[in-house]
Order: C-alpha cells, then sequence, then structure tokens
C-alpha cells in the first residue's frame, strides 16, 4: 500500500538555521532536531518520506515561507536529548524509551520571493491555515493539500 502524500510547515529562525543553511548542507540535507513540542513531536511521527515541506523563516523581519523542503526519513530519536551540554538535553529523557525524536529533510526549491506572513494573511484560500491562526506557535504543522497547491501558485507568480 502506498503512501498518500502529505504536507507540513517547519519554522525555523534563520540566524540559527536557515534556508541557504539547508541548501548548502552535503546533500542539501539535513536532520531536523530539537523539536521540544509534543504535538510538532507527533506531527513529525507522521511524516513519511516524500512528504513535502514549507520552509518557513520565523523571528524574522518579516516572518515568511521562503521555500520548500522535503522529508527524506522518517522520525527517529534526537541525540541532542542525552547530550548534557547541549542546549536541547532533557533530563527526563530515557535513552531506552526517547522522548523527542527527529526526521531529515532536503532542499528543493528556494522561492525568488518570501512569501510573508501579513501578505498570506490577505489570502482567502488560507484562512484556515494552522500557521495563520491566531496563537500558532507549532514550529512543526500540518498543510492540506488545498493550502500547498495555493501557496505554490502564490510562488509561481
Amino acid at each position: 500500500m502506498s503512501h498518500a502524500r502529505q504536507y507540513w510547515l517547519m519554522k525555523s529562525e534563520p540566524l540559527v538555521f536557515s534556508i541557504e543553511d539547508l541548501a548548502r548542507a552535503p546533500k542539501r540535507t539535513t536532520c531536523w532536531d530539537g523539536v521540544r513540542n509534543y504535538q510538532a513531536r507527533n506531527f513529525m511521527r507522521a511524516m513519511k518520506p516524500g512528504d513535502q515541506v514549507l520552509f518557513y523563516h520565523s523571528n524574522a523581519n518579516p516572518p515568511a515561507i521562503v521555500g520548500i523542503a522535503e522529508v527524506t526519513a522518517t522520525a527517529y530519536p534526537d541525540p541532542t536529548q542525552f547530550e548534557r551540554n547541549h542546549k536541547h538535553f532533557d533530563s527526563a529523557s530515557d535513552p531506552k524509551a526517547p522522548r523527542w525524536e527527529m526526521v531529515d529533510i532536503r532542499h528543493v526549491r528556494t522561492f525568488e520571493a518570501p512569501m510573508s506572513l501579513d501578505s498570506l494573511r490577505t489570502e482567502k484560500a488560507l484562512a484556515g491555515m494552522a500557521l495563520l491562526q491566531k496563537g500558532s506557535r507549532l514550529s512543526v504543522q500540518p498543510v492540506t493539500k488545498g493550502e500547498w497547491e495555493h501557496i505554490l501558485r502564490l510562488a509561481q507568480g
């Protein structure tokens, strides 16, 4: 049975890890580590290779969707949860039953022009998008196929 492609949005602060960093990574691929929210982690657990990702620069001026990545590996334990000197260390996480996971993603495309949060808010077709909901702070969130297709049309101008 084949997996139906799913769509996601992943947030990163550009001064921490930008889409340009992803594009420069070996094989344009990296692990997406450091997620410490259960709902975001559960979304990553649902990801499968081939799923598509909107790469979003948060804490930027302006915050914006800046490109596309693709999931290349299913969720696996995030080793930073066990590294005592790492900022993502979690003393309550047990190596026999890891609490936190990560996925691997690969750069697909950087948009010619970022799509700012403010401009996305003007799109009626995106009114229900998780990113645009009041209080939406998850670093990993689902995107519907309709939202994905609308954003790609916007990206093409």
